[in-house]
């Protein structure tokens, strides 16, 4: 296991210091499992010593030595060979806020980027929005700025040359970047004002500095010039983003080395102050001092699951030191290179249920990761937190079981740690008679010396079940639930949660669960793995021996790596230029780590490297990093061709996506090597190998038995059998139930599972299911069946997105997720939704139930149904919704729907969302109601005809744009829709179709009960006044509401009477709109996680006034209805209900491109850009506002400012925040947003928005705050002005609540024009919706609106502090396609 020739052997020691205990695995040399001591201590126990890992070293010291070293002496290293360590420390700094103070130094115009982030918020449906707290102290703004000068949406794909940064002279102003792309150096910075500016932040007393500058992963010279005076003036700690980690993307690597500079003083610290502890040092430098005691080697697992040596571990990659243990671990001991079998990792420990994926050989890793809030960059593990682990608690809320996401974490901890902790998972199964107190630690009590307290768990679950049956049973004892039955439903809720992620984790990829093992481990994971295994369809689980300390072992196993990364732009081709210039680079980077590998004691024998190239295709954002292909690969699949990267891109993309697009271009983004240091030389023999051997031998009853006990299994307690691990042998097979116990660890055995015990592993191999055939009771209502059906129906939901994700084509689709899929009931009410986009909730089932109703009694299996139009519940045309009935014999028994926003369908512009459209027919194709699908046959003639045929037919309109794109969607929608028939399909077989159906109807009847709730305490909380509320639109248009409720039912009238008419404009909006806006109003009011489905709206009466703007006729035009009216709804509900003050009511729409079709009927190659544009979010009775956020029915995020200068033709002057924007009060709100784009060729530019003359109102006496403002910086050429004109700054007629914005747009000119050209600029207010053709260094400017006040000024603040369940939660691919579809709204 050692790396020969680095040290003499010795003691090899590998520790994981966890959030609750200190693992430590120590082996004497021999490297002999039979010969290894494992110690397991708290992780914190100041009493008894100060650091847990130089506490577990000094113990594993005297065992092997056989002489008892005291606390505190130094401890002599010359018999170690190594130490590994994975830690929190890095973690724990992040999470608690307690890293070093520390100055961002960026660009000037973007010190609010990580501020404002990616605009999206965390929680779609928390009014009281909570953005992460950036971790910097003090920003710095440097007056430099380069750009890249070419842009990848160029349809003439135009390649300036230049030379490189190393041969390019001192004043040249276009270089070629590290990436091969040509940068244009507009301001060069000043040396002197950047040594002003860092010394005064010096002599503040800042020691860290972390720097990101645009462009700096291709441009570094700027980021090292203030790097190069940071250190000279002496800030001890200096993260340049260039070097650590080279990609695109402005806020991520910004956050990355606002990351680094925050954590690594404090990694720093700790390593020293550990350190001290040993004679003779640590790290390689210190085995290579021959003079006093020898050092040891010391390495620590870094975040991508390699080793580093201790001197360059830095804070960056130290997030995941701990959890990288546990997958490296499970990966070497459960994977076998010959049967290939992809393993899931299972980890679930006291305070967290973490999951991964090991297959193909080798590791998955995510290259953009959030944890505690923070977005890092830089290669990780693809880990992902699930849930809360043992210590989730438990809950009964509004009618269901909830488990987690809240976690008792390790102080108090779970009830049964006798410290007065809440009621966990933990107790749920000690209750249950699966957690054994004979085989915990004694640990627990006053002095530390008590076992689990099973008293406690009971006396909690006593009161629960009280409250429970109260509200179940009301009286009736026969309805009464047992305590067994309800801490077992907590059981089948917490697993229903976990196994959720786990599909998507696999699936996302392409990857079938159910081909997979079940790698378990962690303190938790054997009393869980048999049910998470069945749920997922894996049929045998491993449990490794040292499955509760995996995460030490797996150090003790892994490889010391380092990582090189640099970032490219090269279009991929097989000729001898473009490979030989790839080889070159990726020969450079390994030339790098070989050296820096060699500094760590390597030979070049014992170093391999992994090559990869991160690819995607032209146009898309979806790249995938593909490892070059091993000689078998290559000769069995590529004609022995090992630098084939493009064939195994479009494998490797075929396999995720579902598809290729074999007339695209493949780009380059990034050429990565991956040095591995050899330390560990395989196991002795692999789990297969070992099962391959072994004989089976059936333990007889009561053979080897420690004790009996009666554990809760499905149908009731059984009497079952005990053993202790170390009393049982290899080959032993052990048949459930059972339970097979250690020290540190407890397998439950189900009735139906057998355990065989290898040498390695404990191998669960699952039987009959646990579930027994009982009949289900349709009559009255299962509180534990209903929340699993809650789960399973929005797992239907997820998988028919991943489904319609991985056929779709279009961007829209794939990559930003913007659509939805449900299912319904027979009668087309809502049951569930995902992912959960606001204007979609309500709309989707007013689609299905007027489709319903129209194909009454005329639809056959095998058909599907389409339409978009607003008037049968579209939003605007291009969300296109697609509905499959499904059928028992010739009935109708449920429906599925999927809804997915398509690029273009035609109308004036493409994009099909134009600013000034007036009718309808000018946004695009509309479908009122058609067959998409006639038995089985796809008719794509009509379908055709519908998209491309008819929109042609109106005046200056052409049909859509993408017609291939939308056939293909359409066909993945239909396959989406399948996939859910099939998947509920089969829970009915599971459990009946007269259950299934039972449970949909009941799952809404409990949204519907919530919502009464909801209405009878408002109703008590305004003595009864009616709600009123009025608001109107920049045109102005009213929107007026009264809400009338009735108490006694819970039920409420939302009359919109009054409400203005028709607009012969696009804000009208289609009534499903204003349903959607009033589901979404409710579930933010109801500030709890309740099912999203027709319930909701079942005591709402909705009445609005026909041929008004919110019921508009058939050929009324409503793209801005669905981006803007909606969010004005929103504000007049929350008003009604005096909830909160107005957040910025804007979507702040902004498209600018050229092309499409010229007068002459012929096709212009051009690009379209769409965005949105966040502002202040409205304050509240308990929250301030938050600052640049998107707010209510939308949510989508900016585009990053370094990409969005690479794709598009355009210079982003400042995006930051609008100072003195927001509403003043008791709280104030939030700050609008500054976005200042130049255009740097002649574009047509259009701007959608609202709240330009209505100011965001204020609640309960605070201020409101300033309207929004559109100026165009237009050029007017000198000659052609008239005497007369004034071209000074408008005035804003004198308004108090400009923020200052139009005093600074004088400061913000940057010439960049010819300085022969005889111009000026004009500032002219372009209103709220207006489009303009702007020319060459014309800009557009948006203030966007801020948040509205809650209170008075002066007040005392009420603000309270609520901390994020999830905040440790680590973020892999799973949170952020979770984050990326509810981005999408």
């Amino acid at each position: 296991m050692g790396a020969a020739g680095i040290a003499e052997r010795g003691i090899r020691i590998a520790i994981d210091r966890g959030g609750t205990f200190t693992d430590c695995v120590g082996n004497p040399g021999t490297g002999k499992m039979e010969d290894d001591v494992v110690i397991k201590l708290l992780s914190v126990d100041p009493a008894n010593y100060d650091d847990a890992p130089l506490e577990g070293i000094r113990r594993l010291l005297s065992k092997f030595t056989g002489k008892e070293i005291s606390r505190g002496e130094p401890l002599d290293t010359s018999q170690i060979e190594s130490i590994r360590m994975g830690t929190t420390v890095a973690t724990n700094a992040l999470l608690e806020r307690k890293g070093e103070d520390i100055v961002m130094v960026v660009t000037k115009g973007f010190k609010d980027c990580l501020e404002i982030g990616n605009q999206s918020r965390p929680d779609i449906f928390a009014l009281d929005i909570r953005k992460p707290e950036v971790l910097y102290k003090k920003v710095v703004e440097i007056d430099e700025r380069v750009t890249v000068e070419d842009y990848a949406e160029d349809p003439e794909r135009t390649q300036t040359d230049a030379q490189s940064i190393g041969k390019a002279g001192d004043n040249v102003e276009l270089v070629k970047g590290t990436s091969g792309e040509t940068v244009r150096i507009l301001q060069r910075p000043s040396e002197d004002q950047i040594r002003k500016q860092l010394q005064e932040v010096y002599d503040g007393g800042l020691r860290s500095i972390a720097v990101c500058l645009m462009h700096g992963y291709t441009y570094p010279k700027h980021e090292a010039v203030v790097g190069k005076i940071a250190k000279e003036i002496g800030f001890e700690h200096v993260s340049l983003s260039h070097e650590l980690m080279p990609m695109i993307k402005l806020v991520p690597r910004g956050t990355s080395a606002c990351a680094d500079a925050y954590l690594t003083p404090a990694i720093r610290k700790y390593i020293d102050g550990f350190s001290r502890g040993f004679e003779g040092g640590l790290g390689t430098k210190s085995v290579r001092q021959e003079k006093g005691s020898k050092g040891a080697r010391c390495e620590f697992m870094q975040s991508d699951g390699g080793l580093v040596d201790v001197d360059i571990f830095s804070g960056l990659k130290a997030i995941l030191s701990g959890p990288a243990g546990g997958v490296v671990g499970y990966a070497l001991t459960s994977y076998d290179p010959e049967t290939k079998i992809p393993v899931i990792g299972f980890d679930m420990g006291g305070t967290s249920t973490d999951v991964s994926r090991y297959g193909a050989g080798r590791y998955d890793h995510v290259f953009e990761t959030t944890t505690a809030g923070v977005t890092i960059q830089s290669p990780q593990l693809d880990i992902n937190t699930v849930a809360a682990g043992g210590g989730s608690r438990l809950f009964w809320r509004n009618g269901l079981f909830v488990v987690g996401p809240e976690s008792a974490s390790a102080h108090p901890g779970p009830a049964c740690y006798r410290k007065g902790g809440p009621l966990t998972i933990t107790d749920a199964n000690l209750f249950l008679g699966r957690l054994l107190p004979d085989f915990f630690p004694k640990i627990f009590g006053k002095n530390e010396d008590e076992g689990l307290d099973a008293e406690a768990s009971e006396k909690l679950f006593k009161e629960l079940a009280e409250q429970i049956n109260k509200e179940v049973a009301g009286g009736n004892k026969e309805k009464e639930m047992s305590l067994d039955d309800i801490a077992n439903g907590f059981i089948k809720i917490a697993n229903e949660t976990m196994t959720r992620p786990i599909r998507s984790l696999t699936e996302a990829r392409g990857h079938d669960t159910s081909k997979h093992r079940l790698a378990t481990f962690g303190g938790a994971g054997g009393q869980h793995a048999v049910a998470i295994a069945e749920a997922l369809g894996i049929s045998q689980i491993l449990v490794h021996r040292y499955s509760s300390v995996l995460s030490a072992y797996g150090m003790a196993l892994a490889d010391v790596v380092d990582e090189r990364q640099e970032p490219e732009s090269k279009v991929w081709s097989d000729d001898k230029g473009t490979r030989e210039y790839l080889q070159n680079k990726m020969n450079d980077l390994k030339a790098k780590s070989t050296a820096t590998l060699k500094e760590q004691g390597f030979d070049e024998d014992q170093m391999h490297f992994e090559e990869y190239l991160n690819l995607r295709y032209r146009g898309t954002e979806s790249a995938l990093m593909v490892i070059k292909p091993t000689t078998e690969e290559a000769k069995k699949e590529y004609g022995g061709d090992e630098w084939a990267f493009d064939k195994a891109f479009i494998k490797q993309h075929e396999q995720e996506f579902g598809f290729t697009l074999p007339d695209r271009d493949i780009i380059v983004d990034d050429v990565r090597a991956r040095g591995i240091g050899k330390t560990f030389e395989g196991l002795e023999k692999t789990v297969d190998q070992q099962l391959k051997e072994i004989k089976p031998k059936d333990i007889q009853r009561g053979e080897k038995v420690y004790a009996t006990r009666k554990v809760f299994f499905e149908g009731g307690r059984q009497d079952t059998a005990i053993y202790k691990l170390e009393d049982l042998e290899v080959g032993d097979r052990i048949k459930g139930p059972a339970i097979i116990a250690d020290g540190t660890q407890t397998i439950v055995v189900t009735p139906g599972a057998s355990a065989l015990l290898i040498n390695t592993h404990v191998v669960i191999n699952i039987g009959e299911s646990e579930n027994m055939d009982k009949q289900i009771d349709t009559k009255e209502v299962d509180p534990i069946l209903l929340s699993i059906f809650a789960h399973r129906f929005m797992a239907i939901a997820e998988q028919m997105g991943r489904a319609l994700q991985k056929t779709s084509v279009s961007t829209n689709v794939k990559e930003r997720l913007d659509y939805s899929c449900a299912l319904f009931d027979a009668d087309g009410g809502l049951v569930a939704n995902a992912p959960h986009l606001p204007v979609h909730l309500g709309s989707m089932s007013t689609c299905v139930r007027k489709q319903s109703a129209i194909w009454k009694g005329k639809l056959k299996k095998g058909d599907v149904l389409v339409s978009n139009h607003p008037m049968f519940g579209g939003t605007h045309l291009p969300d296109i919704t697609v509905i499959t009935p499904a059928f028992s014999s010739d009935k109708i028994i449920f429906y599925v729907a999927s809804r997915a926003h398509h690029a273009d369908i035609g109308g004036i512009l493409p994009g099909s969302m134009p600013p000034a459209s007036r009718e309808l027919f000018q946004e695009g194709a509309q479908i009122k109601s058609e067959k998409l699908v006639s038995e089985g046959s796809f008719n794509e003639k009509r379908i055709s005809e519908l998209l491309y045929d008819e929109p042609a037919q109106y005046p200056g309109c052409s049909g859509t744009r993408c017609l291939s794109d939308n056939i293909n969607d359409l066909k993945a929608q239909v396959a989406s829709n399948q996939k859910g028939i099939n998947l509920i399909s089969t829970l009915m077989s599971d459990y009946g179709e007269e259950v299934v159906k039972f449970y949909m109807i009941n799952i809404q009847a409990n949204a519907e009960s919530s919502v009464r709730s909801l209405l009878k305490d408002v109703y008590k909380r305004f003595e009864g006044q009616d709600l009123s509320a009025e608001e109107f639109m920049d045109d102005g248009s009213p929107i007026r509401l009264k809400v009338t409720i009735d108490p006694e039912k819970g039920e409420a009238v939302f009359d919109f009477t009054g409400t203005g008419p028709e607009v012969y404009g696009n804000i009208n909006a289609p009534e499903a709109v204003t349903y959607s806006a009033i589901i979404y109003c409710l579930r933010c009011l109801i500030s709890e996680d309740i099912p999203l489905n027709q319930g909701c709206l079942k005591p709402i009466h909705v009445l609005i006034p026909k041929k008004s703007f919110l019921s508009p006729s058939d050929n009324a035009a409503v793209v801005g209805g669905n981006v803007l009216t909606s969010q004005r709804v929103t504000d007049v509900v929350l008003k009604a209900f005096r909830a909160c003050a107005a957040s910025q009511g804007d979507t702040n729409n902004l498209t600018f491109g050229f092309g499409g079709q010229t007068e002459d009927g012929k096709a212009q190659k051009g690009f379209g850009y769409y965005e949105t544009i966040a502002g202040g979010s409205g304050a509240g009775p308990t929250w301030e506002g938050t600052s640049g956020v998107h707010t209510h029915m939308t949510n989508t995020r900016i585009t990053d400012s370094e990409v969005f200068e690479r794709r598009y033709p355009v210079l982003l002057r400042e995006f930051g925040l609008r100072t003195g924007s927001k509403g003043l009060g008791m709280h104030n709100g939030g700050e609008g947003v500054v976005r200042d784009i130049e255009f740097r060729i002649p574009v047509q530019v259009s701007i959608l928005s609202e709240r330009r003359v209505y100011h965001p109102y204020g609640m309960n006496g605070g201020g409101e705050a300033a309207c929004g403002l559109n100026i165009w910086v237009r050029k007017v050429d000198k000659k052609n002005i008239d005497k007369n004109s004034d071209t000074q700054q408008p005035d804003e007629n004198g308004t108090a609540k400009t923020s200052g914005a139009v005093e600074r747009l004088e400061e913000k000119q940057i010439e960049i024009a010819d300085k022969n050209e005889e111009v000026e600029y004009r500032y002219i207010n372009l209103g709220a919706k207006n489009t303009a053709s702007m020319r060459p260094g014309e800009r557009i400017i948006i203030y966007t609106p801020g948040g509205g006040g809650w209170g008075k000024e002066g007040e005392e603040s009420k603000a309270v502090k609520k901390d994020d369940p999830k905040a440790a939660w680590r973020g892999g691919s799973v949170t952020s396609r979770q984050q990326t579809a509810e981005a999408s709204a």
